[in-house]
């Protein structure tokens, strides 16, 4: 199981979603922020139509969404938004990636490596831990909606990679290339996605003990508790026990 899947499933049996749900929406919105800024019209932005159908997911208002766009286009003050990605190691030399979405490139910096460093980790130089990770486009599917078999084929006959069985949900992977197309036959074949991103996934994972996961567990929890921290990625491999703690 990826890091990044298992820490969002201990969230999310731990109740920490609903606590965040003002921190989600602003995440949600920033990123529709950055996508408009490639056009507004979400049937000519892949991008931006996959932004907004994150949000709906997450119950976004509708005039949050409007506005989020126009401010990405320009049409209201507020968009001026920059991608910037943050790389170094959590505590137990754990590998760890920091996107983020921010007005202010020196304020970032300064509060990440801070974070970092009071939680026990460190911030490194660009392209320290990245080649650890490959960017793929992850699509997940509830389970109580879709059987591996019926997803599998539809999958396949998209031009999925794989299929991944992760507790709660199914995760079907694509390469970067063909993850629009990919969501997009789904979209087309009526199937609801829970969530359709491209994500820094770990090529290999790192085991931990429970003392080093409830570390590197409150060192992901202090990053994304910033408002300029849009996602935290690792290959920390979470022991069982920290699931039901």
């Amino acid at each position: 199981m990826s890091g990044h899947s298992k820490w969002a499933n201990i969230q999310h049996r731990k109740g920490r979603q609903d606590a965040k749900r003002g921190k989600e929406f602003t995440k949600a919105a920033k990123e529709i922020i950055i996508a408009a800024k490639g056009g507004g019209d979400p049937a000519g932005n892949s991008r931006l139509r996959a932004a907004i159908a994150a949000a709906k997911a997450i119950n976004l208002p509708k005039d949050k969404i409007e506005a989020a766009i126009r401010k990405g286009t320009g049409q209201e003050a507020g968009g001026d938004l920059s991608e910037i990605m943050y790389e170094g190691h959590a505590p137990g030399g754990i590998a760890v990636i920091v996107e983020t979405a921010t007005d202010n490139r020196n304020r970032t910096v300064a509060e990440i490596r801070h974070i970092m460093t009071k939680a026990g980790g460190s911030m490194g130089e660009a392209g320290c831990v990245a080649w650890m990770f490959d960017r793929k486009g992850v699509i997940t599917f509830s389970k109580e909606k879709y059987t591996e078999e019926a997803l599998m084929e539809a999958a396949l006959e998209a031009g999925a990679d794989d299929l991944h069985d992760e507790d709660d949900v199914w995760e079907i992977y694509t390469s970067m290339a063909d993850f629009t197309g990919v969501r997009d036959a789904f979209e087309a074949a009526g199937l609801e996605m829970l969530s359709a991103e491209l994500e820094m996934v770990p090529q290999n994972l790192m085991p931990v003990d429970v003392e080093t996961g409830t570390k590197v567990m409150k060192f992901i929890e202090a990053l994304e508790d910033n408002d300029d921290v849009q996602n935290v990625y690792t290959n920390a491999d979470f022991p069982d026990e920290l699931m039901d703690a």
